[in-house]
């Protein structure tokens, strides 16, 4: 009977959590036309040169899914960033090809730039912002590349692709200077690529929190910054595709990206590797919630 039960409910959970259409980011809260819109979400649902738990093509509908039940005033810069309109895009969807997923996103993030938006990226997995970072390094000098991430990423290639998501990094040092916040997991083979005086791993800043503030003295004028939402420690970020212990928690992240803001002049993000659980929907939120913050933080400043 229990198997019989198990059944008959499984169709509606899929059903109730998988919507057919990509909502706006807030929902009827949050409703902006594109030409009255600063901020410019574009959702990008791939996943597939993921090389463990695959799902992360949902992530981007999960995250749109939870946000409308988001607060929309933010405490901490006691603003409401909705006033400069929140536009979302409608996602990016090409076929399992990684090249041209990049080249599509690139395509989408230039004419966002174009338009003189503010362009967000949410994903997929960690090969989405290839493209946008290539976009936003065309446009801007003074650039840095922010990394926060559980992994290195800096494998020349994986598995047969120079566009793997354990490659992107070592795409985005051949546009600008990186720098990678976070890290606690590498593979020998990224040795020789990791410029270790430009990591600040884990278990460093566990122990001198003073080494958040050498990061941001260490950035340029102008920031892009990629979050690969695995720098989360797994007991408050489970819904990724390559959870690993040690990570950062909720105001070590928010605390580095509001000194971030505050010092330097981001000019686009990405959020990418929530791998949705239908069982668990507060990662979704959470993930939801960073990206509202860190508009927030963002915007508060211009």
């Amino acid at each position: 009977m229990a198997r019989l039960w198990l059944l008959s409910v499984l169709p509606i959970i899929f059903i109730q959590y998988w919507r057919p259409d990509v909502i706006n980011f807030g929902g009827e809260e949050v409703v902006a036309s594109p030409q009255d819109s600063e901020i410019h979400i574009l959702p990008v649902p791939y996943d597939a040169t993921s090389s463990w738990m695959k799902g992360s093509e949902k992530g981007p509908e999960a995250l749109l899914d939870a946000s409308p039940n988001l607060e929309f005033y933010d405490i901490i810069t006691e603003s409401d960033v909705r006033k400069h309109g929140i536009h979302t895009l409608d996602p990016v969807v090409t076929g399992d090809d990684p090249e041209t997923m990049v080249t599509a996103v690139r395509k989408a993030v230039d004419s966002i730039l174009e338009g003189g938006r503010f362009p967000v990226i949410i994903g997929g997995n960690h090969s989405v912002p290839i493209g946008s970072m290539q976009a936003i390094a065309s446009r801007y000098d003074k650039l840095t590349i922010l990394q926060l991430d559980a992994h290195s990423d800096l494998r020349p290639e994986y598995l047969g692709s120079p566009y793997n998501h354990a490659s992107v990094m070592a795409r985005a040092r051949e546009l600008a200077p990186i720098l990678q916040v976070g890290i606690r997991s590498m593979c020998d083979e990224e040795l020789p690529y990791a410029d270790h005086n430009r990591i600040f791993y884990a278990h460093q800043l566990y122990e001198d929190p003073s080494l958040y503030d050498e990061a941001v003295d260490m950035l340029t004028s102008n920031v892009y910054v990629t979050i690969d939402l695995d720098v989360f420690d797994p007991s408050i970020m489970p819904s990724t595709g390559t959870p690993e212990p040690g990570g950062l928690m909720w105001y070590d992240v928010t605390t580095f990206l509001a000194k971030v803001a505050a010092r330097k002049r981001i000019v686009g993000f990405d959020i990418v590797e929530l791998c949705p659980n239908p069982a668990n929907r507060a990662p979704d939120f959470m993930a939801a919630k960073l990206l509202y913050h860190f508009l927030s933080l963002i915007f508060s400043h211009r």
